[in-house]
């Protein structure tokens, strides 16, 4: 008779897979008999797997089918059959329903909990046949508020500051015991932040109320507007929590605050301006699973990939990135830097301030009180032997000169400008200071980008383009038959049309006749026509690209894009 196959554990599991060293394995293990946290979670926690990663190994182990639960929908009707305490409880969550079978799928982070599928089957009456999927936990936690919805009250907590009256329906999502009213007001409004997708709350007192507004998809929309009277308290807690001075009312302040919500970590850069009717409060959102995205996931046509990779290959000079402030450059360049990221190399970074911490990646941030400024920054860091470097932005002519001298002393140097085109950058870096001889044969190449909403695909409507629509399309007035989308609105998108955004690009890649070009101290126009013999498209090419695909709408693109130049 043969012998059962004995099942690894899960760290030798990874590690025969060459998805874990035996270091990375060492250092886990110490860390679980300190914390007695699970192993698979610390090794997500000190980003030596993926959650991906991590599942698909756990569902090997275990003999399971694993699910990625951001690429499904959830079937309303099983989601009924079990309520969200259980769900929260035990982690769970019910993905499909089918009645002629009889059978109830569940998404489960350990499907091996005969606890809780036992209550399922109890809360079931064991009218259905269980099946288990493997899911990662912070994706469960995620679809659980998701498909539940969002339960804090903030109107309950509102009506508790004002009558006295406790609202115990958001108390039971408290993780202490009772607490102040105010406090859990704050942490409702971040988590809503969050649970709606913003990427900035903006608090903004006036006469007689506070205004809470959210940035969603690039867009702000007002939220709630308060009484006065709760603003003192709201500004204590956000200083409090954000390590500011509370006793400082009269200059500008800066902190941060981290947390955990929906099982993942987030990061608020907190920032206090004095205004005429009080403390003007902005948190900006760092999200690090929506802040780290593969290069091939950001949207890239094939020919812009194609460049951009054929750019990233070079092992020296600067490849910088531009566009206006919220304009998805940070995201690019962690995707460029995760893309190369391997223990071969040394990256280093200097940021004001470092958004994403990444694995392996020497990331600083700019000090001014400790002399650490991008210029010192550089100089310090190119005493630390690195391939790669990044600097978060060039803005005078001190930094530019310590990036091109990197670029020319052998390394690959990444940074950001604020233009408005990749073209428009050679006269900026002119313009600050930079030689064109130094330039010229440096600069590898310039990406220039945007971020546009998403037709939300529910709800898109179709309609055929007018004459004028053709012509900003580069279509014949009249030719074939061709569908645009525009935004209409239903519940899953907030009646906003729109959810989720996508980039819009151009690449331009540096060519001996471009480098000839700037060192004469070529016109900009002479550069463009140029780059465009060569293969370059501009940013409204690849928008257009976007519209015809039925990605994003007309309007949404006339919005962040300048179309003016294609009416002819």
């Amino acid at each position: 008779m043969n012998a059962p196959v004995r099942k690894l554990p899960l760290g030798e599991l990874l590690v025969s897979k060459g998805l874990l060293s035996e270091d990375q394995l060492r250092i886990t293990l110490f860390e679980q008999r300190r914390s007695g946290v699970p192993l698979g979670k610390l090794m997500v926690s000190l980003g030596f797997v993926s959650e991906g990663i991590l599942r698909d190994a756990l569902s090997e182990n275990l003999g399971q089918v694993s699910v990625d639960l951001s690429k499904i929908l959830a079937d309303t009707q099983a989601i009924k059959l079990v309520p969200k305490d259980v769900a929260k409880r035990h982690m769970l969550l019910p993905v499909s329903l089918d009645t002629e079978r009889n059978k109830l799928t569940l998404a489960m982070s350990n499907p091996n909990n005969l606890v809780a599928l036992d209550q399922v089957r109890i809360l079931l009456k064991d009218k259905y046949e269980l099946e288990t999927l493997l899911a990662a936990e912070s994706d469960l936690v995620h679809a659980i508020d998701q498909y539940y919805g969002f339960e804090l009250s903030i109107d309950g907590i509102l009506n508790e500051i004002e009558t006295g009256v406790i609202d115990y329906a958001s108390l039971q999502h408290a993780e202490a015991e009772y607490n102040q009213p105010v406090v859990r007001l704050i942490d409702a409004l971040l988590a809503d932040a969050c649970t709606r997708g913003a990427s900035d709350i903006h608090f903004e007192p006036e006469s007689s109320f506070v205004r809470i507004r959210y940035r969603i998809d690039g867009v702000l929309r007002q939220i709630r507007a308060l009484h006065k009277t709760y603003w003192p308290a709201m500004v204590v807690r956000l200083k409090v929590m954000s390590n500011m001075n509370i006793a400082e009312t009269r200059s500008p302040q800066d902190g941060r605050i981290s947390l955990t919500l929906a099982g993942r970590p987030l990061d608020f850069r907190v920032a206090a301006q004095p205004t005429t009717w009080g403390e003007n409060i902005v948190l900006r959102i760092l999200d690090r699973q929506k802040g780290l995205v593969k290069l091939d996931k950001l949207g890239l046509s094939k020919e812009n990939l194609y460049l951009l990779q054929l750019m990233i290959a070079r092992p020296e000079g600067i490849i910088l990135v531009t566009g206006p402030t919220g304009s998805g450059k940070t995201t690019t360049l962690y995707s460029i830097l995760s893309s190369v990221n391997t223990e071969a190399v040394n990256i280093m970074t200097l940021e004001d301030p470092v958004e994403y911490p990444i694995p392996m990646l020497r990331q600083t941030s700019v000090n001014e009180a400790a002399k650490m400024d991008f210029v010192n920054g550089i100089r310090s860091m190119m005493r630390q032997d690195p391939d790669i470097i990044l600097l978060g932005e060039i803005r005078d002519r001190d930094t530019a000169d310590m990036a091109f001298r990197a670029a020319m002393t052998g390394h690959q140097v990444y940074s950001t400008l604020h233009t408005n085109s990749a073209i428009g950058s050679i006269p900026r870096l002119l313009d600050i200071g930079v030689l064109p001889d130094v330039l010229a044969g440096n600069i590898i190449g310039i990406i220039a980008q945007r971020l546009a909403r998403k037709l939300c695909p529910l709800c898109r409507e179709p309609y055929e383009p007018d004459a004028f629509e053709r012509r900003l399309l580069g279509i014949a007035p009249e030719g074939e038959s061709i569908t645009l989308y525009r935004a209409s609105g239903c519940p899953k998108c907030d009646h906003q049309g729109y959810k989720g955004r996508l980039t819009v690009m151009e690449v331009l890649k540096m060519s001996a006749e471009l480098d000839e070009l700037i060192a004469r101290h070529a016109t900009r126009l002479e550069i463009k026509k140029a780059a465009e013999a060569q293969g370059f498209r501009p940013m409204a090419d690849d928008a257009c690209r976007h519209v015809l695909d039925g990605l994003t709408s007309l309007a949404e693109i006339s919005r962040v894009i300048d179309l003016t130049d294609r009416v002819v």
